[in-house]
């Protein structure tokens, strides 16, 4: 699939820069933590309106920020083109927006603020140029996404509640690639106690059942677990993983804790169930406490489940299209390292989902930055992938 020269410079010519930044500008200026993202889902919904798009607020089961959904439509029998994104961002000090020399910076300008300015743009490039001829494109946007605050439930109420496109884009800042397989990832947290309260060692403290010493044989079991798990693999992907980052118990050398805690992931690739990976722990978990004399429990917490798209969809190839013919070369085939939104759509909903977004630094820290230039070709690639995708005819 190829887009005509001339669709190409009608669409880039058509991105509006100030427009782009002023759009930019607001989101970034209007601070949204997760589970308070209710002020720039009202801002992001004005500014759609103000644009002539028809825009509907359902709660998603989150009423104290409802969700934004965007509509330009053709009229016309074809594909809709899905932008999907998340408005709130982690809780760190608030950093206003600012512009220099081609650099935009603030809160969530990387993560995911100006993807969806970028989104918003590619929308009224569509509509200023009329090159979209068939079906139309949706935007939607939402709270809850940031862990540990956030935990994925609205999106998953937008898509429960039927606004899933044909195809998903996600403006999140992954670029070097096209994500077409990604792990499901589960976080948690085991928590190992005993009976009583913490007590000196040589007053009773050694005939305690030790969580520590039970904690130690979890480690262990982990370990085995997480061998095993390397012979599960994916060329793109990688491998499964079953992995420790935290371990804490224990106030002093000579008393005997009653609490241990371990904190870890737990990764999968596409034809492992959840299921399947979550009766494995718990039994791990149970064994571990009937050998020890301990109570072992965990929030074994899914996040997303592990995903893969077809090559030959319609969107692939869209997309493709629109990328070559915006940087001069398609990009290589590959996996997305984290888990996002896009997990949940391929998995719940069944349509494919690709996350490409501004090559941005800094999310997650307070020292977010994002080219101008990347906005720029980010709203032209999705302005395309629509043009190209939205028609039937086009296969």
């Amino acid at each position: 699939m190829a887009l005509a020269d001339e669709i190409l410079r009608q669409v880039q010519d058509a991105v509006d820069e100030p427009r782009l930044l002023a759009t930019a500008t607001q989101l970034v200026g209007t601070p949204s933590p997760t589970r308070s993202a209710g002020e720039v889902a009202d801002c992001l919904a004005e500014l759609l309106q103000s644009d002539g798009f028809s825009v509907e607020r359902p709660q998603a089961g989150w009423p104290e920020s409802p969700a934004v959904v965007g509509r330009f439509e053709t009229g016309r029998p074809g594909r809709t083109l899905q932008f999907n994104g998340h408005l709130d961002t982690v809780h760190l000090p608030f950093v206003a927006p600012r512009v220099e020399q081609g650099v935009m910076y603030g809160s969530g300008i990387s993560d995911m603020k100006g993807g969806i300015a970028a989104a918003v743009e590619a929308m009224r490039v569509l509509r200023d140029t009329g090159l979209l001829t068939a079906g139309g494109v949706m935007l939607t946007a939402h709270d809850l996404h940031e862990v540990p605050w956030g935990d994925g439930t609205q999106v998953n109420a937008l898509i429960a509640e039927g606004y899933v496109g044909d195809g998903v884009l996600l403006p999140e800042y992954h670029c070097h690639n096209v994500p077409v397989v990604g792990r499901g990832q589960a976080m948690f947290q085991v928590r190992v106690s005993r009976e009583g309260e913490p007590v000196h060692e040589v007053l009773g403290g050694i005939e305690q059942p030790s969580v520590i010493g039970a904690g130690a044989r979890l480690l262990e079991r982990f370990a085995e677990i997480d061998e095993e798990l390397k012979a599960r693999t994916h060329p793109l992907a990688g491998r499964e993983s079953l992995f420790v980052g935290q371990v804490h118990s224990g106030e002093i050398f000579n008393q005997s804790p009653v609490l241990l805690t371990i904190e870890g992931t737990r990764r999968w690739l596409p034809g492992t169930g959840i299921a399947s990976v979550q009766e494995q722990f718990e039994t791990v978990l149970a064994t571990v406490a009937g050998e020890t004399g301990t109570s072992i429990e965990a929030d074994f917490r899914i996040s997303r489940d592990a995903y893969e798209i077809d090559q030959e969809h319609a969107l692939f190839r869209s997309f493709q299209a629109a990328v070559g013919g915006v940087g001069g070369e398609e990009l290589p085939v590959g996996a997305k390292p984290f888990v996002d939104d896009g997990n949940a759509f391929v998995a719940l909903a069944g349509v494919p989902a690709i996350t490409h977004g501004p090559r941005a630094l800094g999310a997650h820290t307070v020292n977010e930055e994002c080219p101008v230039a990347e906005l720029v070709r980010v709203a032209a690639v999705y302005a395309l992938t629509a043009v190209a995708f939205c028609d039937d005819a086009a296969g």
